[in-house]
């Protein structure tokens, strides 16, 4: 059984293109999408610290 994992994004386009590359980085490693975010081994959240609304 595979390793999964889930990534939740929050934030602008640039923090949408971070992420799709950590999957293909997740990915390469070997792991799989989880179906369901809870129960994935490896759960990446990329948020952005520069703008005050992707915080919130």
């Amino acid at each position: 059984m595979s390793r999964t994992y889930a990534v939740r994004t929050f934030g602008c386009q640039m923090n949408e293109h971070d992420s799709e590359r950590i999957a293909g980085l997740l990915e390469a490693d070997g792991l799989v999408p989880a179906s369901d975010p809870s129960s994935a081994d490896v759960v990446v959240l990329n948020t952005c610290c520069i703008r005050e609304n992707a915080d919130n």
